[in-house]
């Protein structure tokens, strides 16, 4: 006698077109298109989790070198002005200080170059 899966099956398949509602043609509609989508979907989500990561970093250091030209210094040498003057601050909140507390990032950048003698 075969074992047809009964309603474990059937809880399975639903699972996955829950998952896939919203795609298109089959994908929502077809059980085994809707499992490759949602499977080759999560695949980007893995790998997206990291670029955003990357992503975010980089933005983050186009917003301080911008905000660090405007005060007459390049991104490579405010880091190093920083570092010699044992400044720890994240490349997040200068990026926020640059947009939203631009007087405080003045301070940073003065700081900066007082470490290193610019």
């Amino acid at each position: 006698m075969r074992v047809k899966g009964g309603y474990v099956t059937r809880r399975r398949h639903n699972k996955v077109l829950r998952f896939t509602r919203g795609q298109h043609s089959g994908r929502h509609r077809l059980f085994s298109v809707a499992n490759q989508a949602m499977m080759k979907a999560g695949v980007y989500q893995y790998r997206d989790r990291r670029n955003r990561k990357r992503d975010l970093r980089r933005l983050w250091i186009q917003r301080i070198n911008a905000g660090a030209r405007e005060h007459g210094l390049s991104y490579s040498r405010l880091m190093h002005g920083l570092k010699v003057a044992g400044v720890e601050l994240n490349r997040k909140l200068m990026a926020d200080m640059v947009v939203n507390d631009p007087a405080a990032f003045a301070q940073l950048v003065q700081t900066a170059k007082q470490a290193v003698g610019a």
